[in-house]
């Protein structure tokens, strides 16, 4: 009796009738398909015990009152593989499915069109290819969400026709074939949300888009498309969010854009938007407002000074005038106000951080004019204070130099007076304070040191005075101070030795007194220092000389004695003029140094020079003589002759050198020929690379090279392009982060250089190279973030620290060479070239030429040929996100014809997609950092070269990686580009919150 009863209960069981069985086995090979084992977190409910168990009761799965899978939602779980269309759309009552945020991949096969109940379909953030099939089956559909995959080719938009219960439609951040705007969407008069971002759109907004009345969120930013915003958009009345960022829209805001009173997000920055913004003074509900980079002009309507929701205000790089509302963020919790780059006037509205929330205020570049007001001594949340460059007066508010968190204030380029308040020491977090240009005026206060995270102090052009304060060399994190053009007086403080970031130094202009510190050597950074034009006296000190300095101007001072042999060098042109009790053997412009040598000894060598100078005429006209009787045309068997040239001082003699150059000794191959390693007598080894001359062959034979005779003066004939433009680039920098160039021996057919060797290798060989059978030597965080570093000071050099900017054009992981202790070197500028850079000339700034290396090319050179600073940048900032990540540029698991910075684009769309891409070597603990590297990154591979910072201010953002505090600016100190930031915060985090009903 309890069997048959068994036996009975048993019907009733869900899994028992052969239904749904067969969904258990479709489960199980989507299962299997995922690669979902016992030991997957999250399913360990899919593990099947019997037969007769039911997958109602997986994670992830809901069923029917019959027991019949209806909805599978697997979203966020980390999943690889593919789907098995063939057998999911088996499943009879399947309405939904959603797998977004994996790692899913394969294609969308025809099988898909058999789901015919489905009505919701969420398939984004994943890695599915190739085309989308015909979708006219699936006609119940009311969401479909295919976003941030890689589809490609066009996507079939008249399959849309059918699917009229459409509510929401996302295509976008797909690189689909290029299509005009679809019509067949603006027939879907049942959406709600419409997003087709990034989706290579082009054309014009069809004035139908008017038609699709229920829309509260569309999207479609970052495309090509052109021409006005239609008028008819006025009509979706119901819109929460309108994204039209980055495209080549041209016209005024349409007249009704007012009755969009619902909008609470509105981005139209980086068109070519034009007119005023009358019209958006009755959207009282706006949220965020960005507008920066168009045509804008006229005044900020009166209006926005009631708005009491908006938090984000950007509207940098318009035309704008006349004055803010003085009630501007009066009444709401505003964070974010950026009107940098206009011409506006009047006085800042004192009331923006009332709530206390403001966290970046930013006016640089207008005409504004007044005092600081007050209130802002008070704004505690301020990371950001930046008025640079405007007609500001006053005394700063004594309250302002002590904000807590504030890691910038900008101030130059205006009128202030008054000195710098005691209370700067309580501002732990300031890292850059720019004063610049002003009239401030007092002494340094001694409490400056309790602001240790200071890296940049620019103080020049003002009115200081009296001593620098010895607690200045507390600031262990200052990387530049500049105190140049005031009336500081004085002896510069011993104590500035003991801050040991310090790469520049400028105390020009000045009334310092006494001696050169000795202590300035032992800053192993620094790479430009001037004490020009000050009364400094004694003799320069010896520790100088171990400097790796760029940039050295001692001129104009009280100075005596001799210089130190490593600074007598004529690549620091006049640094020692003004100086007449100085004395040099070797710089022409100075007194020669006397010594105790007698009137016939000196005698003795004036008759030796004359000799070899008659015999070096001699062996000259010998010469001249054997070159006329020599047949044109030169045997390849007969002796080459070699040019020498150095750049610093040798231990070696160049034969060592030319009898290296042999098989046995390379170490590396390029396209314009070997390198080697040649270890020299005197227990050093060098690195030579030899550049093949146009039409001639390469001399690799160590007989023949030994016999090579060389010869010290003179020209050759035929020099390649590359040899000389590396040379002309190298020879003259002297930078710790620059591969040292040591001299160029050069004959006829091929040229050799001379360069320090790096026993570690290139950056490239570090994080992705292994010989077969052998692991990666991989690195740590720790030393990868000094390697991005180092790196990115040594471009900056290139950028900012010569007398004409050096665009190197080959940026990559295996150009920077590291040495015994893993610090880097740029290396390899066969592809350099010296800008010529008008004053203030945008376009002088660029050179048509397509050079670089695939994977590592910004994407201007596509379309303009045009090549800058930027190109660099990007190349650098492939170089970050192959540190962070531990990926090449191109990968086959990219897609094809993509490249890392697609693949991470495309993964910044929360913490946890972030964290999924970083180097699963780096430590959970550093992952944190690794990511705000990562943040670098991509702002550094942005598509428009305007919204990528400079190499200076890299240099900035990434050493403030290295702590909690926020990254800085995107661009250099005069122009802000914040909401280029705020951009990349949507990318990474805002897209996902702002897709949600409002």
């Amino acid at each position: 009796m309890p069997f048959l009863l068994l036996l009975l209960l048993s019907c009733f069981l869900p899994g028992s009738n052969s239904s749904s069985e067969s969904e258990l086995q479709i489960l199980v090979h989507l299962k299997n398909s995922l690669g979902i084992t016992n030991s997957t977190p999250g399913f360990q409910s899919w593990n099947i015990p019997s037969p007769s168990a039911s997958a109602c009761n997986f994670s992830g799965i809901s069923c029917n009152s019959e027991y019949s899978v209806t909805r599978i939602n697997l979203s966020s779980r980390d999943l690889s593989g593919t789907i098995p269309f063939s057998s999911l759309c088996q499943l009879p009552y399947l309405t939904n499915v959603s797998l977004t945020y994996n790692y899913l991949s394969g294609i969308l096969t025809s099988d898909l069109r058999n789901c015919t109940e489905l009505t919701y379909l969420d398939l984004s953030f994943n890695n599915f290819t190739g085309t989308i099939p015909d979708l006219t089956p699936l006609h119940k559909l009311q969401t479909l969400v295919l976003s941030d995959n890689f589809f490609s080719g066009v996507f079939p938009w008249t399959s849309l026709r059918n699917l009229t219960s459409l509510t929401s439609l996302s295509l976008g951040d797909n690189p689909f074939g290029p299509s005009p705007f679809p019509e067949e969407v603006t027939n879907l008069t049942s959406l709600r949300w419409l997003f087709l971002s990034d989706s290579n759109l082009n054309g014009e907004i069809p004035p139908s888009i008017g038609d699709l009345t229920a829309l509260v969120d569309l999207e479609l930013a970052d495309n090509f498309l052109s021409g006005p915003i239609p008028p008819e958009i006025t009509k979706l009345e119901k819109l929460w969010e309108l994204e039209l960022y980055n495209n080549s829209l041209t016209g005024t805001l349409p007249p009704g854009f007012r009755n969009l009173s619902e909008l609470a997000y509105f981005d139209a920055s980086m068109n070519s938007l034009e007119g005023n913004v009358s019209e958006l003074r009755f959207l009282n509900k706006l949220v965020s407002l960005q507008l920066f980079y168009n045509d804008f002009s006229g005044e900020l309507p009166r209006k926005f000074g009631e708005f009491k929701f908006l938090v984000n205000l950007s509207l940098y790089s318009n035309r704008f005038s006349g004055e803010l509302p003085a009630t501007l963020g009066s009444w709401s919790e505003m964070n974010l106000i950026d009107v940098s780059t206009n011409s506006f006037s009047g006085r800042i509205p004192p009331d923006m951080c009332r709530m206390g929330t403001m966290d970046k205020l930013l006016f640089l570049e207008n005409k504004f004019s007044g005092e600081i007001p007050a209130s802002y001594g008070n704004c505690n949340s301020l990371t950001r204070f930046r008025v640079g460059n405007n007609s500001l007066s006053g005394v700063v508010p004594a309250a302002l130099w002590s904000l807590p968190n504030v890691n910038i204030i900008d101030l130059e380029i205006n009128q202030f007076e008054g000195a710098i308040g005691a209370g700067i020491g309580k501002a732990k977090s300031l890292n850059q304070l720019y004063l610049a240009g002003n009239k401030f005026s007092g002494k340094i206060p001694a409490e400056i040191s309790g602001a240790s995270a200071l890296v940049g102090i620019d103080f020049s052009s003002n009115g200081f005075s009296g001593e620098v304060p010895a607690t200045i060399g507390g600031l262990r994190s200052l990387a530049s101070l500049l105190l140049q053009n005031n009336s500081f007086s004085g002896a510069i403080p011993d104590a500035i030795g003991g801050c040991v970031s310090l790469d520049a130094i400028n105390l020009a202009g000045n009334l310092f007194t006494g001696k050169i510190p000795a202590s300035l050597g032992n800053l192993r950074s620094l790479n430009s220092l001037v004490l020009s034009n000050n009364a400094l006296s004694g003799a320069i000190p010896e520790s100088l000389a171990s400097l790796k300095l760029s940039s050295l101007d001692l001129s104009n001072n009280k100075l005596t004695g001799t210089i130190p042999s490593g600074l007598s060098a004529n690549a620091y042109g006049g640094a020692f003029a003004g100086n007449p009790g100085l004395c040099s053997n070797s710089i022409s412009y100075l007194n020669p140094c006397s010594n105790s040598s007698s009137s016939s000894s000196r005698i003795i060598r004036l008759v030796v020079t004359c000799l070899l100078a008659v015999f070096a005429l001699l062996l000259c006209l010998m010469g001249l003589f054997l070159l006329k009787k020599r047949p044109s045309g030169r045997d390849p068997k007969s002796p080459v002759s070699w040019d020498v040239k150095s750049f610093r001082v040798l231990s070696f003699d160049e034969q060592e050198i030319i009898k290296s150059i042999s098989e046995d000794n390379i170490i590396g191959k390029g396209g314009s020929g070997n390198v080697y390693r040649v270890d020299l007598g005197v227990g050093s080894t060098m690195a030579v690379k030899q550049i093949l001359h146009p039409s001639t062959d390469t001399i690799t034979s160590k007989t023949t090279a030994a016999m090579l005779p060389v010869r010290r003066s003179g020209s050759v004939r035929s020099l390649s392009r590359e040899f000389e433009a590396e040379v002309n680039t190298l020879s003259s920098i002297r930078h710790v982060n620059v591969v040292k160039l040591y001299c160029s021996i050069t004959s006829e057919d091929s040229s050799l250089l001379v360069y320090e060797y790096m026993p570690n290798g290139s950056l490239w060989d570090r994080i992705h190279s292994a010989a077969a059978g052998e692991k990666k030597l991989g690195l740590d965080w720790e030393t990868r973030r000094e390697i991005a570093v180092g790196a990115a000071k040594g471009l900056e050099y290139l950028h900012h620290g010569c007398d004409r900017p050096i665009l190197h054009r080959d940026v990559k992981s295996s150009n920077i060479l590291l040495d015994e202790s893993f610090k880097p070197r740029i290396a390899d500028f066969g592809l350099a070239k010296i800008l010529q850079c008008a004053a203030g000339g945008k376009d002088s700034s660029s050179t048509y030429v397509i050079a670089g290396t695939h994977g590592y090319i910004a994407p201007e050179y596509a379309y303009t040929w045009k090549v800058n600073e930027k190109s660099d940048v990007y190349s650098f900032g492939v170089v970050l996100m192959e540190l962070v990540t531990g990926r090449r540029p191109m990968e086959s698991e990219f897609g094809d014809g993509k490249d890392i910075v697609y693949w991470v684009a495309h993964r910044l769309t929360s913490q946890d997609s972030v964290m999924g891409i970083i180097d699963g070597s780096i430590s959970e603990s550093e992952k944190e950092e690794a990511a705000r590297v990562l943040k670098v990154a991509v702002l550094c591979t942005a598509t428009l070269p305007a919204m990528r910072p400079s190499m200076r201010t890299v240099v900035q953002m990434l050493e403030d990686a290295s702590g909690s505090r926020p990254i800085g600016e995107i661009e250099g100190k005069h122009q802000s580009f914040d909401g280029g930031e705020a951009k990349l915060e949507k990318v990474s985090s805002y897209k996902v919150v702002s897709r949600s009903s409002p």
